[in-house]
């Protein structure tokens, strides 16, 4: 009674459909990785986990990276990517495929973290791929309580807390008819991660977390701390080595506050 009641809700405020609702921005997604970032891949080797069309890859290359692997699930993106690398005369360094064995000295991740299914196990699969030395740099966002942590769900802020995942799917099928049930299901997928449950990931697995930085949506930055910051974060910005590398072991990173 209530999903069915929430549905007609939102059925009645937002007819549209939720594609409608998002903006695409022009500014270079390695930004979102930090300013120092491009100062780290000339002449290193770059894995780009959850490449999509192969953007960031083929810009990383143009930068200097002397190889970068795009790794995505989707074969049709992958295509895509490789056909733009062609096109910008960087196919010796850019290969993109859904899986390999070579090891890079980093390994980016941008806006897909909240994303895969299983974080926990492409942090495992991270780990194969990272040389012992390497770093992980990821930026990923807006996570689960963030006012549009639903995505393409967030038709008014904070919608996929006040309606129920069954209402807000139901909603969707009226524009979509890819059978998703589940926010896991759905184009990208969901994984409903927040900033404690990426932290828990990261310190249950073989990783240290050398920095990481909340950075707060600019209209709640007065409002921004450790406790509201689930709220109030816009993106989550971090770096990671493995346990048992020289940067970890240094003491000269530590773990960055809020």
């Amino acid at each position: 009674m209530l999903n069915a009641l929430q549905y007609r809700i939102l059925r009645s405020l937002y007819p549209r459909s939720p594609d409608l609702l998002v903006e695409a921005g022009d500014r270079s997604k390695l930004d979102l990785l930090g300013s120092n970032f491009l100062s780290k891949i000339p002449g290193k080797s770059v894995i780009d986990f959850g490449c999509g069309i192969g953007t960031e890859a083929i810009e990383m290359a143009q930068r200097g990276a002397v190889r970068v692997i795009g790794i995505d699930i989707r074969e049709e993106c992958l295509q895509i990517a490789r056909e733009a690398a062609a096109r910008a005369g960087v196919q010796d360094r850019c290969t993109f495929t859904t899986s390999t064995s070579e090891t890079s000295d980093i390994i980016v991740s941008i806006d897909a973290f909240e994303h895969f299914k299983d974080p926990a196990e492409i942090l495992r699969i991270m780990n194969t791929l990272l040389k012992p030395d390497g770093e992980i740099l990821l930026s990923f966002g807006p996570t689960w309580y963030h006012p549009l942590g639903g995505h393409l769900f967030s038709v008014c802020p904070w919608a996929h807390l006040m309606f129920s995942e069954d209402a807000l799917i139901r909603w969707r099928s009226t524009f979509k008819t890819d059978g998703a049930t589940r926010f896991s299901e759905v184009a990208g997928g969901l994984n409903q991660i927040t900033i404690k449950k990426f932290e828990k990931l990261v310190a249950e697995s073989d990783f240290w977390l050398l920095n990481m930085e909340r950075v707060p949506i600019g209209r709640l930055k007065r409002v921004h701390n450790r406790l509201t910051s689930e709220f109030t974060t816009a993106l989550v910005r971090g770096e990671l080595v493995k346990r048992e590398s020289s940067l970890a072991s240094s003491g000269i990173y530590s773990k960055a506050l809020p």
